[in-house]
């Protein structure tokens, strides 16, 4: 999800925008859009830069040991071939 400052910054932007004879209902409006941008934001398919880099990071070592693997393999085949 987005960096709850920025939700903040996003929702305060919105809020600066209202009318002055309004502003008494600006915390109130600010606090609602916020919880609404959350919400909605929470439905998206969003995941942290912290997620990512860690499964990016499982994947780049699980890679590598399927490349381990397919050398061993590659390695055991002459040798079963010659034993038949």
């Amino acid at each position: 999800m987005l960096d709850p400052k920025k939700l903040e910054e996003i929702a305060k932007n919105i809020s600066d925008a209202i009318p002055p004879g309004l502003k008494s209902m600006a915390d109130e409006v600010e606090t609602k859009v916020k919880q609404n941008l959350q919400t909605q934001l929470s439905k998206l398919d969003f995941v942290t830069r912290e997620e990512f880099d860690v499964q990016s990071q499982v994947l780049i070592r699980t890679r590598e040991k399927i490349e381990a693997l397919e050398a061993r393999i590659a390695a055991l085949e002459p040798k079963q071939e010659d034993s038949e």
